[in-house]
C-alpha cells in the first residue's frame, strides 16, 4: 500500500457544482445547523445525565442517540464550513479514514438506536403492563452498549477496506466528509468489488433495523384502532407521527443514495450530496427536539434547572453589589 499510495492528502468538494457565490449560504446553514445540533444534543444529554428522574430507558436510548450525533456533527460540520469559509477543505490520508470510521461507525449507530426506540415505543404502547420488567435500564444500557460495539467494528473494516485501496492521482472527494464511496471512487483501481461489499454491509445494518422498526410501528397502529374510544389516543398518534417523520428522512434518503452509488441512476453530484446532508445532518437536530425536547419531563426539568440559574445569576449579583 505504501509503494502504490501517492495521495497525502484529501480535498472535500462539498457540492462540486454549485457556483462560489452560494457559499456563504451553504456555510451559514452549515453553521446554524451545527449549532441547533450542537445546543439541542448536548442539553439532551446533560438533562440525561444529571437529573437522576430522567434515568430512564426511554432517555438511556435518547442520550446515546444525542451523544452518537453530537460526535459526529463534532468530527465533520467544522471542517466543511472551515471549507466554504476559508477554503481549508483538505484532510490528511489518515485523518480522512479516521473520519470514515466514525462515519460509518455513528452511522450504523444511529440506525441501531432508532430500532431500539421504536422496540421500546412498541412495549410501552402495546404491552404497557409488563413494560417495567421487558424495558429495565440495566438491559437498555447493555443494548446500547453492544451496539456501540457493533458499529465500531462496522466502521473499523469499512476503513480498512478503503485504506488498503491504492490513491496515486486525484485526491478531490465529491461529498462534504470522507466516506468511503465518494473516497474510493478516486482510487487508482477499480474499487467496484470494495463498493459492493460496503453497498452489502450497508443494507444489513440499515435494512434489518427498519424491519423492526415497520414492524413495531405496525403494531402501534393496529393498537391505535383499538384505543380510538380512549382520550390520549390522539397524542399518542401524534408521537408516534413525528417520530415515523424522523424515521424517514434518515432511511429513505440513505438508501435512495445506496441504491444510486450501486447502479449509477443519474449523474447529479450535487443532488447526491444533498440527499447526503439531508439523511445525515437534519434528523441529527431534529430527533432531540421531537423525541426528547418536546416532552412535558422534559420541558418542565429544563424550567427547574433555567430557574435555579436564574436564581443563582441574582444572587451573584447581589453578592457582587
Amino acid at each position: 500500500m505504501v509503494n502504490k499510495t501517492n495521495v497525502l492528502e484529501f480535498i472535500l468538494l462539498g457540492f462540486p457544482g454549485i457556483s462560489e457565490k452560494f457559499s456563504i449560504a451553504i456555510s451559514m446553514s452549515f453553521f446554524v445547523i451545527y449549532n441547533i445540533s450542537l445546543f439541542s444534543n448536548g442539553i439532551v444529554l446533560g438533562l440525561t445525565i444529571f437529573r437522576e428522574h430522567l434515568h430512564q430507558p426511554m432517555y438511556i436510548i435518547i442520550g446515546n442517540l444525542a451523544l452518537s450525533d453530537l460526535i459526529f456533527d463534532t468530527l465533520t460540520l467544522p471542517k466543511i464550513i472551515a471549507k466554504y469559509w476559508f477554503g481549508d477543505g483538505s484532510l490528511s490520508f489518515i485523518t480522512c479514514f479516521i473520519q470514515m470510521f466514525f462515519v460509518h461507525n455513528l452511522g450504523s449507530l444511529d440506525s441501531f438506536i432508532i430500532m431500539l426506540m421504536a422496540i421500546d415505543r412498541f412495549v410501552a404502547i402495546c404491552r404497557p403492563l409488563h413494560y417495567c420488567s421487558i424495558i429495565t435500564n440495566k438491559k437498555t444500557s447493555t443494548i446500547c452498549l453492544i451496539f456501540w460495539l457493533i458499529s465500531s467494528v462496522i466502521g473499523l473494516a469499512i476503513a480498512i477496506m478503503g485504506a488498503q485501496l491504492p490513491y496515486c492521482g486525484p485526491n478531490k472527494i465529491k461529498n462534504c466528509f470522507c466516506s468511503l464511496t465518494p473516497v474510493s471512487v478516486v482510487s487508482c483501481v477499480d474499487s467496484l468489488a470494495t463498493r459492493r461489499n460496503v453497498f452489502t454491509i450497508a443494507l444489513v445494518v440499515h435494512l434489518v433495523p427498519l424491519s423492526f422498526i415497520v414492524f413495531s410501528y405496525t403494531f402501534i397502529i393496529w393498537k391505535f384502532q383499538q384505543m380510538a374510544h380512549t382520550e390520549n389516543w390522539q397524542k399518542l398518534f401524534y408521537t408516534c407521527t413525528t417520530h415515523g417523520f424522523v424515521i424517514f428522512l434518515y432511511f429513505v434518503p440513505r438508501l435512495a443514495v445506496y441504491v444510486y452509488n450501486q447502479f449509477q441512476l443519474f449523474s447529479n453530484a450535487d443532488l447526491n450530496v444533498l440527499l447526503i446532508c439531508i439523511y445525515t445532518f437534519v434528523p441529527h437536530f431534529t430527533s432531540p427536539i421531537i423525541f426528547c425536547l418536546r416532552t412535558e419531563e422534559i420541558k418542565n426539568t429544563m424550567k427547574k434547572v433555567f430557574r435555579k440559574l436564574v436564581s443563582c445569576s441574582v444572587s451573584l449579583q447581589k453578592n457582587g453589589t
